[in-house]
């Protein structure tokens, strides 16, 4: 079995485009996964590029993803060092992060800022490998 961090971005793109994840591979991610990706679906909706309905639809079909959702005392103390580290401006961006060097194989995300931001830190993994 593989452990991928997915964030929320990419969570929405899974949603959205209908990916499944093979069932070999288990997604993680820190607590605040479904909050990040709530309030991504809520921008969409406010900035007028989704309906409403939609975005409740994309909400309906994220919570049938299956995420182990961690966020535990370590991986808290690690998402400050990595912050404190990377001098990022919050620990939030740190924790999916955190989770990947305590848990997990890879991360995967389509933002291409978090991307970056990961590169160096963590290995890093693609959409594509989720599914195969």
């Amino acid at each position: 079995m593989t452990r991928f961090v997915i964030d929320a971005p990419t969570l929405l793109h899974l949603v959205a485009e209908g990916v499944r994840v093979a069932p070999q591979h288990q997604l993680v991610a820190p607590n605040v996964l479904r909050s990040q990706a709530l309030a991504l679906l809520f921008e969409e909706v406010r900035s007028g590029r989704l309906a409403e309905r939609e975005a409740m639809e994309r909400h309906e079909a994220l919570t049938q993803v299956k995420v182990r959702l961690l966020g535990d005392r370590v991986s808290r103390r690690v998402a400050w060092q990595i912050a404190a580290d990377r001098y990022l401006d919050s620990t939030i961006d740190a924790e999916y992060l955190a989770v990947t060097r305590l848990q997990a194989d890879a991360y995967v995300t389509v933002d291409p800022v978090a991307r970056a931001r990961a590169e160096g830190v963590v290995p890093l993994g693609t959409v594509v490998q989720l599914t195969s």
